[in-house]
């Protein structure tokens, strides 16, 4: 997942209004730009989210391997 999301820094980096239009066809969003069009990416921004998803993939997994064993038990 952090690869992932270093590929989505760059090409929200090198296409923003084409990435901004991903966006809104995602949450169905014909203006999207008016709740997102001033956001800037910027290194600090770019290396906190790295480390959310992060923590969130590795929580998930945790959750998932739990419940995968929880429900193979006898």
């Amino acid at each position: 997942m952090g690869i992932v999301y270093i590929f989505c820094i760059i090409f929200v980096a090198l296409w923003p209004n084409f990435a901004l239009q991903l966006l809104g066809w995602l949450v169905h969003l014909v203006n999207v730009d008016k709740f997102a069009g001033d956001v800037q990416i910027t290194l600090a921004g770019g290396i906190f989210g790295l480390i959310q998803v992060l923590i969130y993939t590795y929580v998930g997994a945790l959750l998932f391997g739990w419940l995968h064993n929880k429900f193979l038990e006898k």
